[in-house]
């Protein structure tokens, strides 16, 4: 049975290559142009749109909502240092989580949400799971929360190293510790928009997980609704 899957908010095209790769049709939506290197599986628009239009037939939904004014590390932002409101990012931040509730209410069956530590959790609700990249076979850690609608918890691929972890000085004398990938990758990035992609980078592991058991789960659904269909028809 072949599945007809949106990934949301996704250039890279990570969770839809593993998907595709089980025979499932999976397309990246995103207002970016894809950087996954199979354009024909990417639909370049509105991802709301998209989840609404009921001529796509979704089966399944995953998406990952822009963080940068979600995480709860953005909370800084929300005051100016005089002690004021900023205005603009708490806009920002109530925009963003308006995006987060219509992504959770499409009409769509099965829905998994990706974000890392948010104000998702204390706004809308807490997080279903919360993992970890070693936990599904990559050496690193990036914790990540899940919000989930008629999808099982993943169960851990391969449990493996945490990750190499950096710590040095910032600006202001103040020591901090930061996964070594993580700093590698923005120490790299040439301008926000890179920054922002490379921190949102979904691990292979996370990704194959996702399209191998959450797959498994819809299909087994749907095969236990024929069958109780037949059974009483």
């Amino acid at each position: 049975m072949k599945l007809n899957v949106l990934v949301a908010c996704e250039e890279s095209q990570a969770v839809t290559k593993q998907f595709r790769a089980l025979g499932h049709n999976a397309y990246s939506c995103d207002l970016l142009d894809s950087s996954g290197g199979n354009p024909e599986w990417h639909i370049k628009g509105d991802a709301l749109e998209i989840a609404y239009d009921s001529s796509y037939d979704w089966d399944l939904m995953i998406a990952h909502p822009p963080c940068t004014y979600l995480a709860v590390s953005g909370a800084r932002w929300l005051y100016n240092k005089d002690g004021t409101k900023n205005e603009r990012r708490w806009l920002d931040r109530n925009k963003a989580l308006h995006f987060v509730r219509k992504l959770m209410e499409a009409p769509i069956e099965y829905i998994a949400i990706e974000n890392p530590v948010s104000v998702i959790s204390t706004q809308i609700r807490k997080p279903d799971q919360i993992i970890q990249p070693y936990q599904f076979g990559d050496e690193a850690s990036k914790k990540t929360c899940l919000w989930t609608k008629n999808l099982p918890n993943l169960v851990h691929t391969k449990l493996v190293g945490k990750g190499e972890m950096i710590e040095w000085i910032d600006k202001n004398g103040k020591t901090k510790r930061q996964a070594k990938w993580y700093y590698d990758a923005l120490s790299k990035a040439k301008t926000p928009e890179e920054r922002r992609t490379l921190r949102s980078k979904t691990f292979d592991g996370i990704a194959k997980a996702m399209a191998e058991q959450w797959s498994e789960a819809v299909i087994n659904d749907y095969t236990i609704t024929k069958e109780l269909f037949n059974l009483f028809n």
